[in-house]
């Protein structure tokens, strides 16, 4: 009994904390809520198809998505539900989540009496009205935009500090050890790229189309969602679902608001193009990065082709001798052999002409065969 009690205590304990959210109000306090999906999808109304992109079980793209009364953020570690009134993080005990609590309850409140009279000095008093009045759901977003491009950028930094060391190793050492180094970075490097591109994307994404963005506005939206709107006659299920719940939410926003309202979207915008730079930055060094993988790996390839050929001249040259020591050894077999002839009694210095002529002309051969190699090009001067 006890083994299988062991074997199910880390299954017990994944539940748990896969349950496992924090809650924190615009006050910037924070209260941890152990509940299942079906109470979050109570208590804020999302949609279990939204919900299952926080599933930290499931891989999902990162995704800013936003609905008529919530936004869900899923970017790398950062899983959260963003409302006008408060933000639910999931895995607050996670490592990469909690500077991101103790961030977000520091700066939900807005800005705090100490920086406002800093600003005041600093700035107009219409600047600082309108710092105060950044919308709550645009300061989580924020923080959390904040925290995943830093966490990349971190993560790029390291692999510099890892990487270039070991391709300036690799370049003046061709070995299996810094083959293989070089091999595991280029690996990280290439799964890196691929999760700062996915966050780059999203970005641009949002960028390019003003209704997304216009979405995000979940405190403009419920104001102008609060004016009357009559839609008793649709059912409840059509109503629930997130897509055409998400276009009559903007229609009735359209019909509540003014197309200036509907359109201005500067503020996000700016927030938005501020942090799709910054991601931006850390594309660059990795796209930097990979172009140095692959000069190192130039580099190499035409070392190692050298060698190559170094190997293919000196197989020349052994062949060549071979070839002038086999005619100098088929001259001598043959005056080695046992054949009488005529003049071999009392012309016996004859064979030492014999001797030198087959040296001159196996030396001849083998000049003749370097000249006629150099002459193509296929030996180095």
């Amino acid at each position: 009994m006890a083994p299988d009690d062991d074997a199910q205590a880390p299954l017990k304990k994944m539940a748990v904390f896969s349950r496992s959210w924090i809650l924190l109000d615009r006050e910037g306090q924070s209260s941890v809520l152990d509940v299942d999906k079906y109470e979050i999808m109570r208590r804020v109304g999302i949609h279990a198809r939204d919900l299952r992109m926080l599933d930290p079980m499931l891989s999902h793209p990162s995704k800013i998505l936003g609905r008529e009364k919530l936004i869900v953020l899923n970017l790398e570690h950062i899983k959260a539900i963003v409302t006008a009134e408060e933000v639910l993080l999931r895995d607050p005990l996670d490592e990469n989540v909690i500077p991101i609590v103790k961030e977000l309850e520091r700066r939900l409140p807005g800005i705090g009496q100490g920086e406002e009279d800093e600003q005041q000095e600093a700035n107009n008093d219409a600047d600082v009205g309108e710092q105060n009045d950044f919308p709550f759901e645009f300061r989580a977003l924020e923080v959390a935009l904040e925290a995943i491009c830093s966490f990349l950028d971190a993560r790029t930094r390291e692999l510099e500090t890892d990487a270039y060391p070991a391709l300036d190793e690799l370049t003046s050492k061709i070995s299996s050890r810094n083959l293989d180094r070089v091999r595991k970075l280029k690996g990280s490097m290439t799964r890196l790229t691929n999760r700062v591109q996915k966050v780059r994307d999203e970005l641009e994404e949002l960028l390019d189309d003003d209704d997304d963005m216009a979405d995000l506005y979940l405190s403009r939206n419920l104001t102008a969602g609060s004016s009357p709107v009559s839609w008793s006659g649709a059912p409840d299920w059509f109503l629930a679902s997130p897509t055409t719940g998400s276009k009559l939410s903007r229609t009735s926003r359209a019909s509540a608001a003014t197309a200036h309202e509907e359109n201005d979207v500067e503020e996000l915008e700016m927030l938005l193009e501020a942090y799709f730079m910054q991601i931006d930055g850390t594309l660059n060094k990795l796209s930097t990065l990979r172009e140095y993988i692959d000069d190192t790996e130039d580099y190499i390839n035409i070392q190692l082709d050298n060698h190559r050929n170094q190997l293919i001249q000196l197989e020349l040259f052994l062949s060549s001798g071979a070839l002038c020591v086999s005619v100098y050894s088929m001259v001598a077999a043959i005056f080695g052999m046992n054949i009488p002839y005529k003049w071999h009694e009392g012309y016996g210095y004859l064979f030492k002409w014999v001797v030198i002529l087959a040296g001159v002309l196996s030396g001849s051969i083998f000049l003749s065969i370097m000249f006629y190699a150099r002459h193509k090009g296929l030996v180095g001067s």
